[in-house]
């Protein structure tokens, strides 16, 4: 027997069946929301991993094409690797449950959401989210839960919990927030420059509403919920510390870490870890603990001087901003280029514009197909952190930043209207030491700017951290983190935007939620250094976006024609818009309702082409004069081809002012002529004349 539970969420009923499938799982969520279902599952390995000291955590989200009713592009006609959507739901759900699972456990946990069905009304990416917190809270699986989150958009100024994808897509909000039964834990957003206080708002209304989803899963738990598993701690004896101290003083270990190059604090850990293996040599029980012992000891070591003495490993003060420098036009013949340093980060975003034809296609779990026409690509080589190992594609970490950076930028964009291009940005990471992210915001903002992109205003980002004592009001927010503070303190707080409001927010925590005073002063702490990059950065380095994109991008005239002449330009088979590219070089779109797109490096060819196409959709009228080729001769005279597909007669009599007996007298096949139209012949044929032009 299974047992169903129920919620009202939104207006509409969350029901989530237990026992019913997938029971070899610890824990299984067959979840319901709409017509959307969703099979959460949380599984744990019975034996820690050896030879790790992370926990693995592994979260997937599984998009099946049967949920919207489609059979796979692609020839092998099955799901292939994870969409970008997939990756960043995997992601979300992963941030916040991650924290809530004990450190010292080395157990294999898996996360799996399968999307077997969908309805438009009810995103699959939040049953998913709710689903895995669920599975994981009624499994025998150490988890310090429950969890929930709720999304909310935004459509003329009033908020939506939990929208409908149309909604979530055309809102002026995308924001999701998981919390625990008292903080906030995650906040994933992309905004349409939404001010600061509208968005703690919205924040805060989804905490309220993720309270209700709370007492309704511990409801479950209590009903259905299996006991917590013991496990096997991995945790740094206390005994090992103390040997530690004993050879390395707290001053020596201040002393090593507390600089502001990476390399020499790399370095000076280097030689005390050297020091300690010496020491422990004959003791192989502590050995393959001590490379966890002497992360912990930097950390309380450093978490120490910022709370107790708000002494930065490098010096700065709390809310002070490292060195920033920014240039544009670093990398010749490119569209657009800019360079952004922050301390030791830094980025180089190169633009590249192209047809709208190039828009990226995405075929995923809409109802319709969806189109990008705008892509932010991140990458983080090994060498950006002085290290080395084989590329192997984007990971989930840069397609994370990529997506970040993007959601950042796509409200300031143009139209396609105004700027018919499809628009690329590629972030590399040069050298990396905290915030690469947000750098790549602003280095993209740049980099558009100086390919010509009339974006509307510039947008950059900034990260703040958290270090937390014992109490809740025992912290200190840190403006712009390097990767020390990142890595041992307690919050990574990403916000980007303009002057007037926040477009994107991604927050990551390692503890169990921040109060509400602390996402206020992280909010209000970006902001101010927001504004300092802007106004002292990126303003002076390039203030505006250039008039006209550069000479290597291409160029792109627009035209509208009568839909009904569509068939005409495109001709038999493609023949008649194959043979107007041929001639002139150019790349030619069109779409249904006969907007013509003209894309090239060639002004006059690109006329040229523009020429053609009006011949071919505009009907000859009496004295208009025209350019043409002699294509065939007749008897009784000479058909002149005016563009691709485009034909008319100059009879016999029409060729020359004095009387001719034979066309190729005068014409040969190839010659460059000059008519004039004198409208329709007996046969219905548009008629043309050479003699006449001059009266005209």
């Amino acid at each position: 027997m299974y047992k169903t539970f129920s919620i009202e969420l939104a207006g509409r009923t969350l029901s989530v069946d237990i026992g019913r499938v997938a029971a070899q799982a610890n824990g299984a969520a067959f979840m319901h929301y709409g017509d959307t279902t969703v099979l959460s599952t949380a599984t744990a390995s019975e034996k820690p991993r050896e030879g790790i000291d992370f926990f693995p955590l592994s979260v997937e989200y599984e998009e099946k094409m049967y949920a919207v009713g489609k059979i796979p592009g692609g020839f092998n006609k099955r799901e292939g690797k994870a969409s970008e959507n997939a990756v960043l739901t995997s992601r979300v759900i992963d941030r916040p449950m991650r924290p809530l699972f004990p450190k010292d456990y080395r157990n294999d946990v898996t996360l799996d959401n399968l999307v077997m069905s969908v309805d438009p009304a009810c995103r699959p990416e939040l049953v998913a989210m709710i689903g895995s917190a669920i599975a994981t809270c009624i499994s025998d699986i150490p988890f310090d839960g429950p969890c929930a989150m709720t999304q909310v958009g935004m459509v003329d100024g009033e908020f939506i919990i939990n929208p409908s994808q149309e909604e979530w897509k055309n809102g002026d909000l995308n924001l999701t927030v998981a919390s625990t039964s008292e903080k906030v834990i995650m906040i994933e957003a992309g905004a349409n420059e939404i001010p600061e206080s509208k968005m703690i708002e919205a924040i805060y209304l989804a905490h309220d509403v993720n309270q209700k989803l709370i007492a309704f899963i511990n409801d479950i738990v209590a009903e259905v919920g299996k006991p917590k598993h013991s496990y096997t701690s991995f945790a740094v004896p206390e005994e090992l510390f103390a040997a530690i101290r004993e050879i390395v003083p707290p001053e020596q270990m201040e002393e090593a870490v507390f600089t502001d190059e990476k390399q020499v604090r790399e370095e000076n850990i280097r030689q005390i870890t050297e020091k300690l293996e010496e020491a422990f040599a004959d003791r192989e029980d502590w050995l393959p603990l001590l490379g966890e012992a002497i992360y912990q000891y930097q950390k309380k070591t450093v978490r120490k001087m910022i709370l107790k003495d708000h002494k930065r490993p490098d010096g700065r003060a709390i809310n002070q901003i490292r060195p920033l420098a920014a240039e544009v036009d670093i990398i010749p013949r490119v569209h657009g280029s800019a360079m952004f340093t922050r301390g030791q980060t830094q980025i180089c975003t190169v633009t590249t514009l192209a047809p709208l034809s190039e828009m990226q296609r995405i075929d995923g779990l809409d109802e319709n197909e969806v189109c990008k026409r705008y892509m932010h690509h991140y990458n983080f080589p090994s060498y950006s952190v002085g290290e080395t190992k084989p590329s192997r594609g984007p990971g989930r970490r840069e397609i994370g930043h990529g997506a970040l950076a993007e959601k950042a930028l796509v409200p300031v964009l143009p139209s396609e209207e105004e700027f018919p291009y499809a628009i690329r940005t590629v972030s590399e990471t040069f050298e990396s030491n905290g915030s690469t992210s947000q750098a790549s915001i602003c280095a993209s903002t740049m980099s558009l700017m100086a390919a010509g992109v009339p974006i509307k205003k510039q947008v950059a980002g900034i990260s703040c951290g958290l270090v937390t004592g014992e109490t809740d009001d025992d912290y200190i927010v840190l403006t712009d983190i390097q990767g020390l503070e990142d890595f041992f303190g307690d919050m990574d707080f990403k916000v980007a935007g303009t002057h007037d409001g926040i477009t994107a927010i991604q927050m990551d925590i390692k503890i169990h939620g921040l109060t509400r005073p602390i996402v206020e002063e992280a909010i209000a702490r970006t902001k101010e250094a927001r504004e300092y990059i802007l106004n002292e950065v990126m303003t002076p380095c390039i203030a505006h976006p250039r008039p006209q994109v550069g000479p290597y991008a291409p160029k792109i005239i627009s035209l509208q024609i009568d839909p009904e002449k569509i068939g005409d330009v495109v001709g038999q088979r493609g023949k008649t818009i194959n043979e107007i590219i041929a001639r002139t070089g150019v790349k030619i779109d069109i779409t249904d309702d006969g907007m013509v797109s003209i894309c090239g490096t060639d002004k006059e060819m690109m006329d040229k082409a523009v020429d053609m196409i009006k011949i071919i959709t505009t009907d000859f009228e009496e004295g208009q004069i025209f350019q043409g080729t002699v294509v065939s001769i007749k008897d009784f005279g000479a058909f002149i081809e005016f563009a691709p597909g485009k034909e008319g007669l100059v009879h016999i009599s029409k060729i020359a002012k004095q009387r001719i007996n034979r066309v190729e007298d005068v014409l040969s096949i190839g010659d460059k002529v000059t008519v004039v139209c004198l409208g329709k012949d007996k046969m219905g044929r548009t008629s043309f004349s050479m003699k006449d032009v001059a009266q005209v």
